[in-house]
């Protein structure tokens, strides 16, 4: 067995048991420290990678998304899953191209959305087309890669739960592994989610939600998006802030187990 297919049976294998978190790195130190922390597998952030690069959400290339997902990979023996927007086109080939790519950078799964970056969701239709397509080309990959099928109505200000929930039902029909629906603000809207498909749902953790909550709703698996890169950003332009305003540099006073987190 391959590295990839080792790691690609690992992240199936968790989706058939309890919930687990799935937290999003946007760098490979910070892949390794999550890695060192124990959790079982990561998932790449669209919009803390693109921070990285200086520029806002939706605002890389399919490019150079497969060079970040490599170096991920690399960082770490966990299994990666990669959120690939909208598949860098908005046809089906496209998304079909996107899994076929990332799965060569060594990602074991990938995310398919249904919202363009020229500002609206696909027809349902289109967007059926797009995960199917996406469903072939990674179900012909010869190791169980673990595609996800999104539907982005709650975060794009279309906050339709039947329409949601009737997104999901065909994507899941049409191959998807695992159906999400970032922008869940409630129990009841998760669990109502959870109920209606019968794939495995990821769920976008926000504040106003518990894990417990979350998990007690049915959701199997619970991401955090460019979460953790925002904490990290805060904590670094509070700290200049003090720095730049007051002269105060007591935040610098941090000590850290780098050697344990990123090996020596």
């Amino acid at each position: 067995m391959t590295r990839q297919e080792k790691k690609a049976a690992e992240f199936r294998a968790l989706h058939e048991g309890e919930a687990f978190i799935i937290p999003n790195p946007w760098d490979a130190g910070s892949a390794k420290v999550l890695a060192a922390l124990g959790f079982k597998a990561l998932a790449s952030t669209s919009s803390g990678f693109a921070f990285t690069l200086g520029r806002l959400d939706g605002g890389v290339t399919l490019d150079e998304v497969i060079e970040h997902a490599a170096t991920l990979d690399r960082a770490t023996d966990l299994p990666l899953s990669v959120d690939l927007e909208n598949g860098y086109g908005p046809e089906p080939e496209s998304a079909a191209l996107a899994i076929a790519r990332v799965a060569e950078a060594g990602a074991v799964g990938g995310s398919i959305e249904d919202y363009d970056p020229g500002g609206h969701i696909y027809e349902l239709d289109h967007a059926v087309e797009r995960v199917a397509a996406g469903a072939e080309a990674a179900h012909g990959l010869g190791f169980p890669f673990t595609l996800t099928g999104r539907a982005e109505n709650h975060i794009r200000g279309v906050p339709d739960l039947e329409d949601t929930i009737a997104r999901l039902q065909a994507f899941g029909e049409a191959g998807a592994d695992v159906l999400y629906a970032p922008g869940l603000r409630s129990p009841d809207e998760i669990r109502a989610v959870c109920e209606a498909v019968s794939k495995p749902v990821n769920v976008l953790a926000l504040p106003g939600l518990s894990l417990a909550e979350i998990v007690d709703a049915g959701a199997r698996r619970v991401s955090v998006g460019g979460g953790l890169t925002w904490v990290a950003v805060s904590a670094m332009a509070a700290a200049a802030t003090e720095i730049q305003d007051a002269g105060d540099l007591s935040s610098l006073d941090t000590t850290l187990p780098l050697g344990e987190w990123l090996g020596r």
